[in-house]
This record gives structure tokens, sequence and C-alpha cells, in this order.
């Protein structure tokens, strides 16, 4: 749109924002816990997907997935981050602010079936 701002973007799903955190146990063993920092709504879609036995004969998914959402200031990297959606963990793979209007993200997610716990959401 030229010369305005673009329609904002609503969404029809929430995503909570989670930060890596990992601490140093009593025998130094490493343990991650995920904190709760924000939540964004946007649209979730499926870019390519698939499922496929374990060597444990477990049935997996594997999946990508771009969560378009709203332009905010998120205090997050791919590195430390990931998205909880409907229950279910997606990795964040990367955070594009398209052309860098700051106008919406598209972030780029991976998800992987049984990959994490995230029974503390």
């Amino acid at each position: 749109m030229r010369g305005g701002r673009w329609k904002m973007i609503d969404g029809n799903t929430i995503a909570q924002i989670q930060r890596k955190k990992v601490t140093t146990g009593i025998i130094g063993e490493q343990i991650t816990e995920w904190e709760n920092v924000d939540t964004i709504s946007g649209y979730l879609d499926l870019a390519t997907g698939n499922s496929k036995y374990t060597e444990q004969n477990v049935k997996t998914q594997e999946s990508t997935h771009i969560f378009i959402a709203e332009y905010k200031h998120i205090n997050i990297t791919a590195q430390d981050g990931r998205l909880v959606i409907n229950n279910q963990p997606y990795d964040i793979m990367y955070i594009d602010d398209v052309m860098g209007l700051h106008q919406h993200y598209e972030i780029y997610l991976k998800y992987v079936d049984g990959d994490k716990n995230v029974s503390d959401v």
C-alpha cells in the first residue's frame, strides 16, 4: 500500500513464545527448561511434511510450517526460542521481518512429533 499502513494481521491462532533456559544440576548435568516470554497472534500454514517409522517402529511426523504474524517487538532468536501452538512445540528456524518494513513476520518453524515435552505450558 503506497503512503499508508497495511491492514493489521489479526490471526486465528495464538502462539506462546518461549525462551530456552539451561541450568546445571547438582551432578553437573544440563537441565533445559522453557519459560514463557510473550504471545503473538497469526496464521499457521504447513509448508512441507511427512511421516515415517523410526527404528523402534514408531510413526513420527516431521513438518515445516510458516507462522505469519503481526509485527511487534519480540526478544527471541532462532537459537534460544520456540513457539508452542495448540500445545505442540515448534522449533524456530528463522524469523523474517519481511523486507525490513516492520509490518509482519514470517516465522519459519519445524515440528517434530514427540520431540519435546510441553506439559508445563
